[in-house]
């Protein structure tokens, strides 16, 4: 497996090997020992997988507080999306900043998202599907969420974003600078 880290020294990619012949390939996209020996030692309790049938398709940007707030592993199983995390950590010397990276079916990569970050992703394809592991299951108390537009973060979204597929929540989600971070 392979492990890259990005801008926020918490958030990292990874990358599974893929064995492949003439039938297809395997992988192990997650294991518990390999993720140990990354450094990742998460219980995850959850499996959540989305279908977004459109390019377009904005959702985010949402956190779970605690003590159900989740570290995520995000994957794409089908097609590819634009994938976003904030740092919502108080004191952090990332805070309020955003890491973007592109996760889909062809490239493999995996984004490990930890406790204390905002997260949200637009699509790039027709029907792309997302698979995510969490480590704390979902609860709607806990559920909470910032505008995907929040311009004091000022995230780069492709231009799919130009008008964006939202839900009702989505459309009506607060600035950081109203919301109380837990973390």
């Amino acid at each position: 497996m392979q492990v890259d880290s990005t801008e926020s020294p918490d958030v990292n990619v990874f990358t599974p090997k893929r064995f492949g012949d003439s039938r297809g390939f395997f992988s192990e996209v997650y294991n518990r020992n390999q993720f140990a020996a990354a450094g990742v030692a998460l219980d995850f309790v959850q499996d959540n997988q989305s279908l977004s049938r459109d390019v377009g398709t904005l959702r985010g940007l949402h956190f779970q507080a605690p003590p159900f707030a989740q570290d995520k592993l995000v994957r794409v199983l089908a097609g590819c999306v634009f994938d976003v995390v904030v740092d919502i950590r108080k004191g952090s010397a990332t805070y309020g900043r955003w890491v973007g990276i592109e996760l889909s079916a062809e490239n493999f990569r995996q984004l490990l998202i930890p406790v204390g970050f905002l997260h949200g992703f637009i699509t790039l394809e027709p029907d792309t599907v997302v698979l995510y592991k969490v480590s704390a299951p979902y609860s709607p108390d806990h559920d909470f969420g910032v505008a995907w537009n929040d311009p004091e973060i000022g995230i780069t979204w492709p231009r799919q974003a130009a008008s964006p597929i939202l839900s009702a929540k989505d459309s009506a989600q607060p600035l950081l600078r109203d919301v109380k971070s837990p973390f």
